[in-house]
């Protein structure tokens, strides 16, 4: 069953294996918005959020958002599909999206809004965006690091059943509402003994650090490669596609 995506024409397909975690809480909000609730008052009637969501317009005239977030505790939204799943990762990780909030004034506080934001800010915008949580055996990470794509996916296939991938970045989120082969995802390493969001989230949130992002702790994977995840992958010519399966680049 699809429900519309906030102030937009999409349709979203909950029945992805990505948007699992995310399904209860995302149809409610999708469905309050859809019968002509403001997004962000569909967002408030959800508990857990740490943030008050509140209109665009809240937002003071050259005020940074992640500054206006630290000292308000309101958080801006606007209508459409980038802000709805930016809601739902309040929702879903809290302590995540605290820290990450957190660590952005801090950097804007000791150096200020530049044109260019230097590599925590970068790394802290990339993992907001665009990251995802991978709890695997050693075995599959391995294969990641090295972009060995046949050994990650079809040697090793027999151990995605003990992996679990969670995405995390709503711009992520919001380009997968129309799956292409190409969406990449930012995989940070979490804990393979992770069974639940809830720990998920506060592991996360403890093990993010300012130097930690600043080496740029993220391996590409290429999502819908995840067996059980697309149903074109089950014929493994689908990874010999070397533009979206890009080999480990030699020193």
């Amino acid at each position: 069953m699809s429900a519309g995506a906030p102030g937009s024409s999409l349709s979203i397909n909950w029945k992805r294996p990505w948007l699992e975690p995310w399904q209860e809480s995302g149809q409610r909000v999708a469905q309050a918005v859809a019968a002509g609730v403001p997004l962000y008052d569909a967002l408030n009637r959800e508990p857990a959020a740490p943030v008050r969501f509140v209109p665009q317009s809240a937002l003071p005239p050259g005020e940074a958002y992640e500054r206006y977030i630290f000292s308000s505790g309101q958080c801006p939204t606007r209508e459409g599909a980038h802000d709805f799943f930016n809601g739902l990762c309040w929702l879903h990780f809290p302590k995540t999206k605290k820290k990450l909030n957190q660590m952005q004034s801090a950097e804007i506080e000791a150096a200020g809004v530049r044109p260019v934001r230097g590599p925590v800010r970068d790394a802290l915008t990339v993992f907001d965006e665009n990251a995802a949580f991978l709890m695997a055996p050693q075995a599959l990470w391995d294969a990641l690091i090295e972009k060995d794509w046949n050994k990650l996916f079809i040697d090793l296939r027999p151990l995605w059943p003990q992996a679990r991938l969670v995405l995390f970045g709503h711009a992520l989120l919001e380009k997968l509402v129309y799956p292409r082969k190409p969406i990449t995802a930012h995989v940070y390493k979490a804990q393979p003994a992770i069974h639940s969001i809830a720990a998920l989230d506060a592991w996360v949130a403890q093990d993010l650090s300012a130097g930690k992002l600043a080496g740029k702790p993220f391996v590409p994977l290429p999502v819908l490669g995840v067996p059980g995840w697309w149903p074109d992958n089950e014929n493994f010519s689908f990874y010999d596609d070397s533009v979206v399966f890009r080999p480990r680049k030699i020193p």
